[in-house]
């Protein structure tokens, strides 16, 4: 058996990008319709708002945009139906999501002294 270097490889899940584009819109009304119930049956609650986390949603969405492979499409697919399957079975702590999905949406904590000094409370 002779093996070509240059053969096709098989997606893994979609056939074409038209699918793979479906399915990646499809996720993200998923993850849309969801942020309400993650804002809101989060154990201790989450210190962002829903819209802070739409923005998020739609920054992370855009910044993929240009990725044309299909096996990479689907690959990301996979991973962020898995991450909100994470979230929605509670398998996900509120600390997991923050640092994991909206780390640079709150203010960052200051790591200079002077920094520290000038933001601290009177």
């Amino acid at each position: 058996m002779s093996s070509k270097a240059g053969s096709l490889v098989r997606p893994l899940l979609s056939s074409n990008r038209q699918e793979a584009r479906l399915k990646a819109l499809r996720l993200y009304r998923l993850w849309y319709r969801y942020i309400p119930w993650i804002k809101h049956n989060m154990m201790h609650g989450l210190p962002i708002t829903q819209q802070e986390m739409r923005e998020k949603l739609r920054q992370e969405f855009y910044k993929n945009k240009d990725i044309t492979d299909v096996r990479v499409i689907d690959m990301l697919i996979f991973h962020g139906r898995n991450d909100l399957r994470e979230i929605g079975e509670l398998w996900a702590q509120p600390c997991h999501v923050m640092g994991e999905h909206f780390k640079d949406t709150v203010n960052p904590v200051p790591t200079k002294f002077l920094d520290k000094f000038f933001s601290s409370p009177d």
